[in-house]
């Protein structure tokens, strides 16, 4: 009898324990879910409107798309949802948003680069060693960043890994030192980033023209009337685009640029051979000397080039004609920093001091989720 009592215990004291078990990891499990579930449906705020300051502007694969403000606005053709440091991106400023072939969309900021994964923000890590700087390599699915304008050369992304890749000291930087040895800023920072037709990729730089990486080497193409606007100041290269016909813009209408691929590098200086051939041909508001500086370029799916300028609207080239496209608000004049194609062709504009404008067509109108 005392046998089958001790026996009895033992089971029901075993039975017990697996009780417990399994009910703390339902409760486990359960909390873990909220947990889950909490952090996705918390990230972000819904909200009615959007800054005015909406500079940068993209459409991802699933058509959503992303404006760069004040942080990061997310709008879904229904709601619109704020991001910004308190859910997890690197900062505020926004300078380009990307997406890779796995549906990611990457932030480029000053701070580092923000890596959304549809649930939540990660910051990718610099790999850092001595011959980081030296992984100058080029494949189709790297991406590309540069986090600020004072960096002495651009990030790759490989998918694993985010490298700092050094640019080669230039003759331009010894001369722009010896002209400006207390500078406020750095003559190598990034203004504009481009992948041309040939997969080459091109940096538009603050004081030192325009860098090409074609997979090979790193040269150089510089021209001071390109960075100095006549009327005194530095533009920098702010914009990059190559044309219908291979020949490329760089920031100004007054000429293009043919790139001979074929020895193309003068390696003696490192620099890129080329030729100059008439831009749009065409001078504005009368003065045949007037040519202006463009922030931000893009072609439309009938090959025209569209320049957006800072305080002068946006001018379409079609190859013959140029046509200009004023943007205001009311009376105030449109403060423009970029122009950008969607999925389904349609021009968008990011502004300083306006949001965001879309074209209908004949013209830019404000953008009204």
């Amino acid at each position: 009898m005392r046998t089958i009592t001790l026996i009895t215990l033992l089971l029901f004291t075993i039975l017990t324990f697996f009780s417990l078990s399994l009910a703390q990891n339902r409760d486990h499990n359960a909390i873990n879910n909220k947990i889950n579930q909490t952090s996705i449906v918390s990230i972000g705020e819904t909200v009615s409107d959007m800054d005015k300051g909406l500079m940068i502007i993209f459409q991802d694969k699933k058509n959503n798309y992303w404006f760069g403000g004040e942080g990061v606005y997310k709008y879904d053709g229904k709601i619109i949802t704020h991001f910004t440091i308190k859910d997890g991106l690197c900062s505020n400023e926004i300078l380009e948003i990307q997406e890779d072939k796995n549906g990611n969309i990457f932030f480029d900021t000053p701070e580092g680069v923000s890596k959304f994964d549809g649930q939540q923000f990660t910051t990718l890590k610099v790999f850092n060693s001595n011959s980081s700087k030296n992984e100058w390599k080029l494949d189709s699915d790297d991406l590309w960043f540069r986090l600020g304008w004072n960096r002495n050369g651009p990030y790759r992304y490989d998918g694993k890994f985010l490298y700092f890749l050094e640019f080669p000291k230039t003759k331009q930087a010894d001369e722009f030192y010896s002209i400006n040895p207390n500078a406020s800023y750095n003559p190598y920072g990034i203004y504009s980033m481009y992948k041309d037709n040939n997969g080459a990729v091109w940096f538009g730089t603050a004081s030192l023209g325009v860098c090409r990486y074609d997979g090979k080497s790193v040269s150089w193409l510089y021209e001071k009337h390109l960075t100095e606007i006549p009327n005194g100041g530095s533009f920098g290269i702010r914009s990059i685009i190559e044309d219908k016909d291979g020949l490329f813009w760089f920031c100004n209408t007054k000429y293009r640029y043919d790139i001979y691929l074929e020895n193309s590098i003068k390696k003696e200086i490192n620099s890129i051979n080329y030729s100059r051939k008439k831009g749009t041909g065409v001078s504005m508001d009368g003065n045949e000397n007037y040519y202006p500086y463009f922030m931000s370029v893009v072609k439309d799916n009938n090959n025209d080039l569209w320049m957006a300028t800072y305080d002068e609207g946006v001018w379409r080239h079609d190859g013959e004609n140029l046509i200009h496209y004023p943007v205001k608000e009311e009376k105030e004049i449109v403060n423009i920093f970029s122009i950008y194609k969607d999925n389904q062709g349609v021009l968008w504009l990011g502004t300083l001091n306006a949001g965001a404008y879309k074209f209908n067509g004949t013209t830019f109108e404000k953008f009204i989720p």
